[in-house]
C-alpha cells in the first residue's frame, strides 16, 4: 500500500503537503498542459536498475516525449550524453533552485521562467530542502517529485511506492507522452 508520509521522519513539512499521484496520467496531463516545463535529474537515476535497463533511460524517454529541456546534477550528465540527449544545463542542484526562485531568469533560452518543474534523483534529504525553498520562495512554479518516495514539498509526489510501481508509473507516463 502507498504511504503519503514522509520518507524522512525528523522532518515535519507544515500543513500544506503533496498531493499524492494516484495515476501516472495525472503527470502525463500536467506535463501537456504545461507551457514551460522543466526536468531536473540527479544521479541517483544512473544507478538504480530496473531489469536490464536504468531509471535514466526512462527520463530520457519522458524528456524526449515531453520535449522539454532537461538540467543534468552532479555526475549524471555523460549518461544522458549516452543515451543521446543533450542536457540544457549540467549545473548543483541549488544553482538551479536559486535560479527557479528568481522571477527575473529567463530561462536557458531567454524565453523566460518555468512553470512546471519535474525533479528525481537528487538525495531526499537535499530534494526534501530544495522543493521547501522552491515553495517559500518562488511565485508560481508547481513542482512534480518523480521519485519513489513522498516528497511533502512538492505540489504533487509519489508515495512511497516500490520500485516495481515505480517504474510501472514511469512507463506508464512515457507511453501517455507518446513515447516509446
Amino acid at each position: 500500500m502507498a504511504v503519503a508520509e514522509p520518507w524522512q521522519k525528523a522532518e515535519i513539512p507544515g500543513p500544506l503537503k503533496a498531493s499524492v499521484i494516484t495515476k501516472p496520467e495525472v503527470v502525463a496531463a500536467m506535463l501537456k498542459r504545461a507551457k514551460r516545463p522543466l526536468l531536473v535529474v540527479g544521479h541517483e537515476v544512473a544507478e538504480i536498475e530496473f531489469g536490464n535497463e536504468k531509471a535514466i533511460d526512462y527520463f530520457v524517454r519522458i524528456a524526449k516525449a515531453g520535449t522539454m529541456p532537461v538540467v543534468a546534477t552532479a555526475h549524471v550528465f555523460p549518461e544522458f550524453v549516452k543515451r543521446k540527449l543533450k542536457p540544457a544545463a549540467w549545473m548543483p542542484a541549488v544553482d538551479i533552485a536559486n535560479r527557479l526562485k528568481d522571477p527575473d531568469w529567463k530561462g536557458f533560452d531567454g524565453k523566460g521562467n518555468y512553470d512546471l518543474l519535474l525533479i528525481a534523483g537528487i538525495p531526499y534529504h537535499m530534494e526534501w530542502v530544495i522543493l521547501s525553498g522552491l515553495k517559500h520562495f518562488s511565485s508560481d512554479l508547481k513542482m512534480i517529485s518523480l521519485d519513489r518516495f513522498y516528497q511533502p514539498h512538492a505540489t504533487w509526489s509519489f508515495a512511497n511506492i516500490s520500485v516495481k510501481d515505480w517504474y510501472d508509473n514511469l512507463g506508464t507516463i512515457v507511453k501517455l507522452l507518446g513515447g516509446k
